[in-house]
């Protein structure tokens, strides 16, 4: 039986969770290091306030240190609503999407033993071009990581290249058979949450962007088709 649109829009839902899923352990660092500091800077503060004479100038350093991390805690928190759709944005460059995507993976690939290239002609530019809903490219270009991931055995790394001036082309690198390292197979996702080619197909047709899937390829349009 065929599926309906709204089957088809809650399977596309399920993706975008699983993929949102695999990129919060380094969105969860990202929030958690400023509150560690701040406990640091808290503990010192009293320590000083205990002190027979305080300094002053110290004083005001953790102060500003603190200040700085609450900053960036609040930046943290405020940027788990660019994962949401509905959220209206100014868009995003192409580098940036790269920049931000490939260090949100780098660790949890590396942990796995697979590399992440960045080809040339993805450093940022001036006057750069913004595409539109960075939410959706940000969750197409983890799919198509996740992909190469989670379906090319023997994978050794992926390289993120330019294709045109408005796509990326995602490829995959062999290495050793990974049967061998049980690190490896530790760190994929189980076979029923594991981004196949239907996955990433149902989710690219649900975002509205062209995608091109190949055994050890997958290329990404950034604007919507």
């Amino acid at each position: 039986m065929k599926a309906s649109p709204a089957a088809r829009s809650w399977i596309a839902a399920g993706v975008r969770h699983e993929l949102l899923t695999r990129a919060l352990p380094a969105l969860r660092h990202d929030m958690a290091a400023p509150v560690s500091v701040i406990r640091m800077g808290m503990l010192m503060l009293k320590r000083q306030a205990a002190a027979p004479e305080v300094d002053a100038a110290a004083w005001d350093e953790r102060i500003v240190m603190i200040e700085e991390q609450v900053v960036a805690l609040v930046h943290g928190v405020r940027s788990l609503r660019d994962w949401e759709l509905a959220v209206s944005d100014d868009g995003i460059t192409r580098s940036a999407l790269v920049a931000q995507c490939a260090g949100l993976m780098r660790t949890a690939f590396e942990f796995s033993g697979i590399g992440l290239e960045v080809g040339d002609g993805l450093a940022a530019v001036e006057g750069e071009t913004r595409f539109p809903a960075s939410a959706a490219m940000r969750y197409m270009f983890l799919g198509a990581l996740s992909f190469l991931h989670d379906s090319v055995s023997a994978l050794s790394g992926v390289r993120i290249e330019a294709d045109g001036a408005e796509a990326l082309r995602f490829v995959a690198a062999h290495g050793k058979p990974d049967a061998a390292d049980p690190m490896v197979q530790a760190h994929r996702a189980p076979r029923k949450l594991a981004i196949d080619a239907v996955a990433l197909q149902s989710l690219a047709d649900d975002l509205g962007y062209a995608v091109v899937v190949k055994r050890d390829t997958v290329r990404v349009a950034l604007a919507p088709a």
